[in-house]
């Protein structure tokens, strides 16, 4: 009832949106009577901060349209790889006519970016997808929203997660011969299972694994969200998060765990600084602050866009990650898509090299969460192994923004290249240099 409660209440404010954000432009435009009142400029900053507060954020875009790749500006082009019922693989194509760049992008390192399915849409990782473009061949996994899921589709579980990311990285594989795979916050366990999995059958595992700010073991140095989790039971998440989806969705009457809500939680954790975040964009919009106005929308369009998610998928979560650990426990048992439960054993992997990152100040995963990973993967020599603390970033700080690009970003490329020939690999590689090429064709494909 709640979910239908809210929707009544969204529809009912969209008119008054409407009119905040045609008001404010009203009072805003200098050769409308209304601009031409001295109180103009506050009276329109009131309105679009009140639209702003009432409006319905959707699925952002990547937006990428171009990036530099070796001093050259490389054509984007994004396109859905594989169209699985819950996730889309989407694919960041690189274009460029200049035959000598085309080369280079040819050679770079193919890399899996797993986003986190955690309430924002994949686009959080904007800057993170941004950057890895310029050295990289990119994929990222675009999970859709639960309540566009039709019922028919079934049901989405973690088991399904760790089996789509088994799925996804074999694909790429089967294009390229190998790949490496980058998981940020949440997707560190799914993918740790994912690869273990892999490593226990024989498979041929990702050749690096690049592991950022997630909750490998919750228990240690427990943030505020790790202790809502362990904290409240399971009965407590699945009888006051849990609803079904209204029937104006085309998932009606799937359980999920609602976007809306979890907006709220994530509010919740820091009301102060949104509340001064909000009445700094409103004085910037008095004083005509066009730049910083632009970058609070950048940031809140992204950041209260946010999604259902199945409820078996998060309810698992809660469960196997943050209440029993079964994954540092050695207990965690997945199903495979024939139905097969097979255990997760990190110490089987000992082909992919892995690195993980930690923001010094991150709130969400706390010290130590992440490294616990080298903790499990004895079978992985320590000279493929690396940790890297971030001084003075927060979670959001080492995949995005400044200290990601200057701090983060530097390491995980050369740690890409350091491990991105295997064995394996290297005759395929003099293979492909001795083949003949043709220069129309280097001018015509993409590279990535």
């Amino acid at each position: 009832m709640l979910y239908q409660i809210y929707e009544a209440q969204r529809s009912l404010m969209e008119p008054f949106a409407d009119f905040a954000q045609a008001a404010a432009k009203l009072y805003s435009n200098p050769l409308s009577p209304f601009g031409q009142n001295p109180l103009a400029q506050r009276v329109s900053a009131s309105y679009e901060l009140m639209y702003r507060l009432w409006k319905d954020y959707e699925k952002p875009e990547f937006g990428i349209k171009t990036v530099q790749a070796d001093g050259t500006d490389v054509v984007i082009h994004e396109t859905v790889e594989v169209d699985k019922p819950f996730c889309e693989l989407r694919r960041f194509k690189r274009f460029t006519d200049d035959p000598a760049t085309l080369d280079k992008l040819k050679a770079q390192p193919v890399v899996l970016i797993v986003a986190p399915l955690s309430g924002h849409y994949a686009t959080l990782l904007r800057d993170t997808v941004r950057a890895m473009l310029q050295d990289h061949k990119v994929y990222i996994t675009d999970w859709k929203n639960a309540r566009t899921v039709p019922l028919a589709q079934g049901e989405f579980h973690l088991d399904d997660y760790v089996n789509y990311v088994q799925e996804f990285i074999r694909y790429l594989q089967g294009a390229y011969g190998n790949c490496h795979v980058v998981s940020v916050c949440q997707p560190t366990v799914p993918v740790l299972a994912a690869v273990s999995l892999m490593a226990s059958r024989g498979e041929t595992t990702p050749l690096t694994m690049t592991m950022m700010g997630g909750p490998i073991d919750a228990r240690k140095s427990p943030t505020a969200v790790n202790n809502l989790a362990m904290n409240k039971s399971y009965e407590w998440f699945e009888n006051n998060v849990i609803y079904r989806v209204p029937g104006s969705f085309p998932g009606e009457g799937r359980r999920v765990y609602p976007g809306f809500l979890q907006h709220t939680g994530f509010v919740a954790m820091n009301p102060d600084r949104h509340l001064s975040s909000h009445y700094d964009y409103f004085k910037n919009l008095i004083r005509g602050d066009d730049a910083s106005a632009e970058a609070h929308r950048k940031f809140y369009d992204e950041y209260n866009a946010v999604l259902d998610m199945d409820a078996d998928y998060y309810l698992e979560t809660i469960r196997i990650v943050f209440q029993e650990f079964r994954l540092v426990h050695g207990s965690w048992e997945v199903r495979n898509e024939q139905g097969v439960l097979e255990p997760v054993r990190p110490q089987d992997i000992t082909a992919t090299a892995h690195l993980t990152v930690e923001g010094e100040l991150d709130d969400i995963s706390g010290a130590g969460q992440t490294e616990a990973a080298h903790e499990l993967c004895v079978g992985v020599p320590k000279e493929r192994q690396k940790h890297i603390e971030v001084k003075g970033a927060g979670h959001y700080g080492i995949f995005s923004g400044r200290r990601w690009r200057d701090v983060v970003y530097p390491q995980v490329r050369d740690f890409i290249a350091r491990f991105n020939e295997s064995p394996a690999a290297a005759p395929r590689k003099r293979a492909a240099a001795a083949a003949p090429s043709k220069a129309a064709d280097r001018k015509a494909r993409a590279t990535a």
